[in-house]
């Protein structure tokens, strides 16, 4: 079968793929340069063949300002390091069945709401058949990127990935929960450790077992989060961040990196990402990249190891 958009929607797809210009959205002075000087020089692992990374930010709600920033580090990341080609791109073609194969992972870079759908003033517009076809279309994607991840391709979520999808159960149980509010916003001095015994795990050492100290939103999660179903990296110490209101976990559990196995893909979740200064710092680039490779499987590491 395949996934085309229904005849009905083509203009009102042409629509609300402008309803926004992602070319409107500017970096920070010397970020470019920034992002250069911080990139690790190698990749963690050669690829087995090339490689293709699908980068995609479209928003129906909220639109982080640093996705400008990351989509130009992650897509220097991987012409850095030769680990993979980036590409960039919010069309939802690229979900599609004859489209999805050509990747061998799909980042989801603070991705709001529902990117699937219509933006919302479009679907105001549509009549009642097109708004029938647009679910359609919609529902297809979502079983296509399940499949595509299931039968063995990569995932990788970044900041507000988890912001995304509420009214898809699967995509919360393979992302490990939702956003639950940032307790500790952009301004607020955070602390964060690396997992106790994974202090050398792959995808952690980069960390050399040393606390990240900075200001950066961080989220807490609810429900279907559960940090016991992954591979916790990195988790928040909410008694050496700052003290803030709206701290809303009983257990103190403020998982910030995790991966996991999902059927035969993987699956990598990382919250840092809000401020831009993120995709300019070292360590955490170069935790993308770990976890970018071992989804796409050129970094063979068992999730086991470090324990």
């Amino acid at each position: 079968m395949k996934a085309l958009i229904p005849a009905c929607l083509v203009g009102s797809v042409a629509l609300f793929a402008v309803a926004y210009s992602p070319a409107d959205e500017k970096l920070p002075g010397g970020a470019v340069e920034k992002i250069a000087e911080a990139l690790p020089k190698e990749a963690y692992a050669k690829s087995e063949k090339p490689r293709k990374l699908l980068v995609f930010s479209r928003t129906n709600g909220f639109r982080h300002a640093s996705i400008a920033t990351g989509k130009v580090a992650l897509s220097e990341l991987g012409k850095k390091t030769g680990a993979y080609e980036a590409v960039i791109s919010e069309e939802l073609v690229n979900f599609e069945k004859g489209k999805i194969g050509e990747f061998d992972a799909i980042c989801f870079l603070s991705t709001t709401q529902n990117p699937f759908s219509p933006f919302k003033d479009e679907l105001k517009k549509m009549s009642g058949d097109e708004k029938k076809a647009a679910k359609e279309y919609e529902m297809q994607l979502k079983e296509n990127l399940m499949a595509f991840v299931k039968g063995g391709g990569g995932f990788i979520g970044i900041h507000a990935a988890t912001d995304t999808f509420y009214e898809w159960a699967e995509y919360g149980e393979m992302i490990n929960g939702y956003f639950n509010g940032h307790p500790w916003g952009a301004g607020t001095k955070v602390n964060i450790k690396v997992e106790p015994g994974q202090e050398e795990h792959p995808l952690a050492e980069m960390f050399g077992g040393e606390r990240l100290e900075f200001k950066e939103e961080i989220y807490t999660f609810k429900a279907p989060y559960d940090s016991k179903k992954v591979h916790m990296l990195l988790r928040l110490d909410p008694e050496k961040s700052a003290d803030v209101k709206g701290k809303n976990r009983e257990d103190n559990d403020y998982g910030v990196s995790w991966a996991r196995n999902w059927d035969d893909g993987k699956v990598f979740y990382c919250s840092i990402g809000h401020n831009h200064e993120m995709y300019w710092n070292p360590k955490i680039l170069k935790h993308y990249l770990a976890g970018i490779q071992w989804a796409m499987g050129d970094y063979k590491v068992d999730l086991a190891e470090g324990k």
